[in-house]
């Protein structure tokens, strides 16, 4: 998949669909199980924070058994080198917690998709100079509904703005009417040692939400 079509899948997923899975703490023996949960339950965007035990691994179990359409990838991307480990593990999604350009434009140049975190609009606009594909709004905790709202009216339409941190299901609708394009979804919807079961009743709350306020 080139760089174009790649891109064009992301967004059509992310519009689809809106939820990133952040897997944090996850364990290879366990990624495929809840893996196959969430794809079942309508998820295509999952990423392995990089310091989960042995993220790559549960990178490659992920790639190799979901199906194609599921974008999968690594959180807390930090450096460059990261960037590259992810992409020999078969990952193509790249988030970070900062917007630092060199990481961003070290996935850029290796046709990933790549979400910066940013907290202010400068952050934002430096982060889409550098071949950002999309923007995570970080921390959401603190980047309330009316913030988005006035950070939606100086970005480009066209870019897609995610929280992360912190999001409920019941926060999804206010974001939503304030400009937010999707979220993601940390220990809302996955904590370390959590089953496949409470994950997949988890991630119905998620979804079921979603579709209620995209209608």
């Amino acid at each position: 998949m080139n760089e174009q079509t790649l891109k064009q899948h992301f967004l059509a997923q992310l519009d689809a669909t809106g939820l990133v899975a952040i897997l944090r703490g996850i364990r290879p023996n366990e990624v495929r199980a809840i893996g196959t949960t969430l794809y079942k339950t309508g998820f295509r965007l999952i990423e392995i924070p990089l310091n989960s035990p042995n993220p790559l691994r549960s990178i490659e179990h992920l790639v190799a058994e979901l199906p194609p359409d599921t974008l999968v990838g690594a959180g807390t991307v930090m450096t460059p080198t990261q960037v590259a480990n992810v992409h020999a593990a078969g990952g193509r999604l790249i988030v970070m917690p900062h917007s630092d350009p060199q990481v961003i434009r070290a996935a850029a140049d290796a046709n990933l998709i790549v979400l910066p975190g940013v907290a202010t609009p400068t952050e934002a606009f430096a982060a889409l100079a550098a071949g950002a594909t999309s923007l995570k709004a970080f921390p959401a905790e603190l980047l309330t509904p009316t913030i988005v709202k006035a950070w939606r009216a100086v970005l480009p339409h066209d870019i897609r703005l995610l929280p992360v941190g912190g999001i409920t299901p019941d926060k999804l609708q206010a974001y939503l009417e304030a400009g937010a394009s999707g979220f993601g979804l940390g220990g809302a919807l996955y904590r370390p040692g959590d089953t496949a079961e409470k994950v997949r009743q988890n991630a119905q709350a998620f979804m079921s939400k979603w579709q209620q306020v995209r209608k």
